[in-house]
């Protein structure tokens, strides 16, 4: 198995309801690695691997909570679904507020728990190709230097070349080739593309 390609991680240790879900994810072909444990999973997983985690919220030794907490330190993006008891709802409520995706109660259907599946691995795709995008963007703008860096910003506000040129007091003809630059080092098609690349820096963090 890839470790590129998106898999479902059960961390459960009850063995027979590891072997349902494994089950279940097998009728619709969906990948995943089945762990009786917190460590083992640890011990296991390659860390910022794409998919899922359907974990247990109550453990012996590490519990739910705990490598919730661990995939937070590591700034780990796996989307979290808690499976929880009726008297673990406040905690999985808890984990809900640090991030994860969903808590299902047992005992649940079978289709519930695909749903929810689904929806996080759509949620997955979604967020690494933001991450990859914004990687990209930062990237390229690490290569302007600070004068273009000007002109990106006031250019990608709408501002006309005349304007920016008495903003920052240089000629408009000057702007027109920073302009230029800005436009292929951000390997921009258009006004719109350098909109957007802004738009994506400045909701960074």
């Amino acid at each position: 198995m890839s470790d590129s390609e998106p898999t479902v991680f059960v961390v459960d240790d009850d063995e027979p309801v590891r072997d349902a879900i494994g089950l279940l994810l097998d009728t619709v072909d969906i990948p995943h690695e089945c762990y009786e444990s917190a460590t083992a999973f640890l011990d296991g997983y390659q860390d910022r691997r794409c998919g899922a985690l359907v974990l247990d919220i109550r453990m012996p030794g590490m519990s739910g909570l705990e490598l919730q907490d661990q995939l937070l330190a590591n700034s780990d993006p796996l989307p979290i679904i808690f499976i929880t008891g009726h008297g673990d709802i406040p905690m999985a409520v808890e984990a809900m507020k640090k991030g994860a995706m969903d808590f299902i109660r047992k005992p649940f259907r079978d289709q519930e728990l695909l749903d929810r599946i689904q929806e996080a691995l759509s949620f997955d795709a979604r967020n690494r190709e933001h991450h990859a995008d914004l990687d990209a963007v930062r990237s390229r703008a690490s290569s302007l230097t600070p004068r273009e860096r000007e002109v990106f910003e006031r250019v990608a506000e709408g501002q006309a070349n005349k304007v920016v040129a008495i903003d920052l007091e240089i000629s408009e003809r000057t702007v027109e080739i920073h302009r230029s630059q800005v436009m292929q080092k951000m390997e921009a098609r258009n006004l719109a593309d350098l909109v957007k690349m802004k738009i994506l820096l400045d909701n960074d963090g």
